[in-house]
């Protein structure tokens, strides 16, 4: 079976973040943030997929996947069942739904790992995105923790690993 990482890049630094992508094999960051711009240094689209471009891995953004200010607000609040139910409708909308097809078919042929802010999966509408993934490709969902990536190295051949041609076009 293959895998879809997640990771959130709240309480770590670039070198941290980057450092966890590459000791887990990640070859492909889906930034499924809705406002790609971040205060913490490195993280803004442009900055981030330089920086990505510059250690061999591919950057895409799916601005239709991302969570709406109604959703955010929602989740800042603590109201994760609010946040849930926009970010449940939202992505049931068109642009969602052609914006997952093209994720779906982006996961496909490396490995990849999807993009938000917040640490917690929980409290993220990446593990949504991550569900409407995995029932499409029958992947599996890995949540990565961005603040200490000597974890992913000391435990590397615990690791999930991405295996080409698993999933929906294996089909």
């Amino acid at each position: 079976m293959s895998v879809l990482f997640t990771v959130g890049y709240e309480g770590t630094d670039i070198d941290r973040f980057i450092r966890t992508l590459k000791a887990a094999g990640v070859e492909r960051l889906a930034d499924v943030r809705a406002v790609a711009a971040s205060r913490k240094a490195g993280f803004s689209k442009t900055k981030l997929a330089e920086r990505l471009a510059d250690e061999g891995i591919e950057y895409s953004h799916f601005i239709a996947l991302g969570d709406p200010k109604p959703g955010r607000e929602a989740a800042r609040a603590g109201n994760f069942d609010l946040f849930r139910s926009i970010y449940g409708a939202h992505i049931q909308t068109a642009p969602a739904q052609e914006s997952l097809r093209k994720l779906i078919d982006f996961v496909q042929d490396a490995p990849t790992c999807l993009l938000c802010f917040e640490r917690d999966p929980e409290t993220c509408h990446r593990t949504i995105v991550a569900r409407e993934v995995i029932e499409e490709t029958g992947f599996e969902v890995f949540n990565l923790f961005a603040d200490d990536p000597e974890r992913y190295v000391r435990h590397a051949a615990k690791l999930p690993r991405f295996h080409s041609g698993e999933g929906l076009t294996a089909a």
